[in-house]
């Protein structure tokens, strides 16, 4: 398997490219493009691996990505038909010196952040029925309409940022990593040793644990942690299965570190997530 560097065309007549995409054209390898990208989810539901945060993904949300910022939507069934509205531009596709006028502070300030987002509340009900709008438009209308999306984003703060400055855009992203993280998606609930990791990528232990932390930016069992607690927080606001046995269903023996990773990682205990789900 081989790792995307991804190349988006733009649309014909247009500085950039809007298109939908549905399953089997929705999956993709762990991939980047200079490109930025605003997606929302039409169909379907999975995993999220953006730069090296991991999230759930779900029908109406709306995440705003960075350029040459890795990233992975992976579904949670292999039956499962999924679909996407996506918009990709580079941040000088209007020509240089377009984002310097004042009328564009907001936009510019949003495109300099290299951030992965997601967006929330009244902002996410604002974007994703503009980008539809944004999809059936034509000429100008469509560059107006992406100019209002990126307007209302820059100058809101209803978004969770995902991860910062991951990027760099002067290093291709190793073909390995794609093959670890996804025997890592089909095994995260099993135990996964550094031995058998390490052996999957066809590494000594040591290198694998350089090579992983230089790629993710984090160890290879916080990078589990995530995958397990992301699954965790799916079972909790899908279903009403009590939280002990979310735990043993999230690959953990032991409710103690179930209970100390879930507060690591969300700053709050699996009852206190749940409550904020219930209507």
């Amino acid at each position: 398997m081989k790792t995307l560097i991804q190349k988006v065309e733009p649309d014909a007549n247009q500085s950039f490219a809007c298109r939908i995409y549905e399953t089997p054209h929705f999956e993709t390898n762990w991939h980047k493009h200079p490109e930025y990208e605003l997606i929302t989810i039409l169909k379907g539901h999975g995993t999220a691996l953006i730069g090296d945060h991991v999230c759930d993904y779900k029908v109406h949300d709306v995440f705003f990505i960075a350029g040459n910022l890795p990233h992975w939507f992976r579904k949670h069934h292999p039956s499962m038909v999924c679909s996407v509205l996506v918009v990709h531009f580079t941040g000088d596709c209007w020509g240089p010196g377009f984002l310097q006028m004042p009328e564009m502070k907001a936009i510019q300030t949003l495109l300099k952040k290299n951030n992965g987002l997601l967006l929330q509340k009244r902002l996410k009900k604002a974007v994703a029925p503009a980008m539809h709008g944004l999809h059936e438009a034509r000429g100008i209308d469509k560059l107006l309409q992406l100019f209002q999306c990126l307007h209302t984003i820059g100058t809101s703060t209803q978004f969770k940022i995902l991860t910062e400055d991951f990027h760099d855009p002067a290093v291709a992203v190793n073909p390995a990593i794609e093959k670890i993280i996804d025997y890592s998606f089909k095994h995260f609930l099993e135990p996964v040793t550094l031995e058998e990791i390490a052996g999957v990528a066809n590494m000594t232990i040591p290198t694998f644990c350089r090579f992983f932390k230089k790629n993710i930016k984090k160890t290879y069992f916080d990078f589990i942690r995530d995958l397990r607690i992301s699954h965790a927080c799916k079972l909790l606001t899908s279903t009403s299965k009590p939280i002990l046995e979310v735990c043993y269903e999230s690959g953990y023996k032991s409710w103690a570190h179930f209970s100390k990773q879930f507060k690591e990682v969300k700053a709050q205990t699996p009852s206190e997530y749940r409550r904020e789900f219930i209507v």
